[in-house]
């Protein structure tokens, strides 16, 4: 599979925890851990997707802060308005694996959907031109 084959089939699966979350913004039927973890991994995916897109090898790693790094060392800054889905970070292991009731931010579901579809559109853009 070719690097851009590769980076079509990440931002195709970022599509699909895209999907997954805007089915879960209701709370009663799904914990934020839960949500916040496929929010992550859409991200992540989609970050992951414009590194391959660019012949970037990508480490397996979940931090987000951490792959935006290795893009903005190779020349490929992503906007600052993006910044703070690095904290969705957190939701792909520690709040998998641990009790949320410690997490002291404030889970806007409507807000993070947003956030993530622009970003998501904002890479495909970037892997499509």
């Amino acid at each position: 599979m070719s690097d851009r084959e590769h980076a079509a089939m990440l931002i195709k699966m970022a599509y699909k925890d895209l999907k997954a979350i805007r089915g879960m913004l209701d709370r009663n039927a799904f914990d934020d851990e839960i949500f916040g973890f496929h929010a992550q991994q859409s991200i992540e995916k989609a970050l992951k997707s414009l590194m391959s897109f660019n012949e970037i090898e990508y480490p397996k790693i979940h931090d987000i802060e951490e792959l935006v790094a290795i893009l903005n060392e190779n020349q490929i800054p992503i906007p600052e308005k993006f910044s703070k889905l690095a904290d969705l970070s957190y939701f792909a292991v520690q709040y998998r694996y641990e009790s949320f009731d410690d997490f002291d931010g404030d889970i806007n579901r409507n807000d993070i959907l947003e956030d993530v579809t622009d970003f998501i559109l904002y890479i495909e853009k970037k892997i499509t031109k």
